[in-house]
């Protein structure tokens, strides 16, 4: 279930841990001296000594005997982590590891690396908690049943299939909920504040013109070392020592991937510091001029930027077509009916019925707009299924592959996708240029996509460094 990342319906993967209660046991203080009294003709028995009072909330066992079940590793603000959630995190990630083949960096390192994440993470929980970000249980609700619609499975083999992996649903649904959280903070803290001025896309689009006729795709990996905000010049210069470490220990053949999870400060370091494959056009200027001098399985010299020191790696390059032609495209006009997969109605009720909805539309018993309105669980029903002018792209795969192959006024069989299945119909067709409205905006989320990377980094880092962090030794 390691693919089960909320990415595949929030842009997300599943990370976090669950907070669990501290318990640990404090003497209470003894009671005050009583004022003296006439004394007794025998002496009463010693006051027996008050026991230690457990923590608020908790009642030991019987048996026990004083021994610690948990302890805080860390206080970050006014909340802690404890030890045995760092130890759930460290088993969770080194199972996740393991099935990417991803070799396991030292012990320490990973330990190191998942406390510096959960005190972030904690850290922008607790901002989460003061800005009122909430995620009710409805919303939660349909953002797992999408989960399970992306698996190909219904809410209850969803979580069937996750206690047979031993993560408990309810701890799950959780994980689920602070992610949501996350992203809507982040959207509020981050991507709301990202501002595009018309000349800076004018500017994009005059580049692009003078771009080489071949845009380059690059397929990346990265190593982080993050420079604290306020560093004095001796951190500043102890973090480069240790970029210039990590690059030696690569020029002599150490792993890149081991490294990134065991050196690297950023998000996707226990990933291998993969990127993935990123346009040369949406890299900041001084990554791109290093990457295109390397052949793939190469790495840069160390780059400095406001966030830290970078080393990337060029796993792979690729051709694409020039994002600045203005190419003649077919636009297909079509509508559909969507019936989802629910525990209600299962993916082969949903097929016969739609071939029921055929048949009706084939002999002419029916519109297809009527039976969109009364059947159809998509956005556009209220349309009679009406999606418009659809431009190559805007459709998953699978939806503008059988629609590509329809005449119009044809209407196709039923079709599975990722939101369940499809019976769709042309109504017509049009070639037509790219508008210059959709190259503004595809020049707009360029530049955005450029620096949402950047700005997601030295929020994060702002939220780290304005919090209060203590880290506690073993023995307390």
């Amino acid at each position: 279930m390691h693919q089960l990342k909320i990415a595949t319906v929030l842009l997300c993967a599943i990370s976090g841990a669950t907070t669990s209660s501290v318990w640990a046991q404090q003497a209470a203080p003894a009671p005050a001296a009583t004022p003296a009294a006439a004394t007794p003709a025998v002496a009463a028995p010693a006051a027996a000594k008050p026991a230690a009072a457990p923590v608020k909330g908790f009642t030991p066992p019987a048996s026990s005997s004083g021994q610690t079940i948990d302890s805080i590793a860390v206080v970050v603000n006014d909340d802690v982590i404890t030890r045995n959630e760092v130890a759930a995190r460290i088993k969770s990630v080194e199972q996740r590891m393991k099935a990417q083949n991803v070799p396991l960096p030292d012990p320490a390192d990973l330990r190191r690396q998942l406390l510096e994440r959960m005190i972030v993470e904690r850290a922008q929980m607790q901002l989460a908690k003061e800005m009122g970000v909430r995620v009710d249980d409805l919303t939660l609700d349909r953002a797992i049943g999408r989960i399970a619609e992306q698996q190909k499975m219904t809410v209850q083999d969803l979580r069937n299939e996750m206690e047979k992996e031993g993560t408990p649903f309810a701890t799950f649904r959780e994980q689920i909920r602070d992610e949501i959280i996350m992203q809507r903070l982040r959207e509020h803290e981050v991507d709301a504040k990202i501002q595009i001025s018309d000349s800076e896309v004018d500017n994009f689009l005059e580049a692009e013109k003078a771009a080489a006729s071949e845009q380059v795709e690059l397929n990346l990996a990265q190593i982080l070392v993050r420079i604290p905000e306020n560093s004095s010049p001796e951190q500043i210069a102890a973090r480069r020592a240790r970029a210039e470490e990590v690059s030696r220990q690569l020029r002599t053949g150490a792993d890149f991937a081991k490294m990134a999870a065991t050196y690297s400060d950023a998000s996707d370091a226990l990933s291998g510091g993969d990127i993935g494959w990123r346009n040369s056009d949406r890299l900041p200027p001084l990554f791109t001029e290093q990457l295109l001098k390397l052949k793939p399985g190469q790495i840069t010299p160390i780059i400095k930027s406001n966030t830290g020191f970078h080393i990337l790696k060029l796993v792979d390059r690729r051709s694409a077509a020039e994002a600045q032609a203005v190419a003649a495209v077919q636009q297909t006009h079509a509508r559909h009916i969507l019936l989802k997969v629910t525990p209600t109605l299962s993916a082969a009720e949903a097929k016969r019925k739609l071939l029921e909805l055929k048949e009706r539309l084939d002999n002419k018993a029916a519109k297809f707009e009527d039976l969109a309105r009364l059947f159809s669980n998509d956005g556009s029903a209220a349309k009679g299924g009406d999606l418009g002018w659809l431009y190559p792209g805007d459709t998953v795969p699978e939806f503008e592959t059988a629609m590509n192959a329809l005449k119009p006024g044809e209407v196709s069989e039923p079709i599975e996708s990722s939101f369940g299945f499809h019976l769709i119909e042309v109504l017509e067709r049009k070639s037509d240029d790219v508008s210059k409205e959709k190259q503004r905006n595809a020049a707009r989320n360029a530049l955005r996509e450029r620096k949402l990377e950047e700005a997601t980094e030295n929020w994060a880092r702002e939220v780290r460094d304005r919090a209060y962090v203590e880290f506690r030794p073993d023995d307390q």
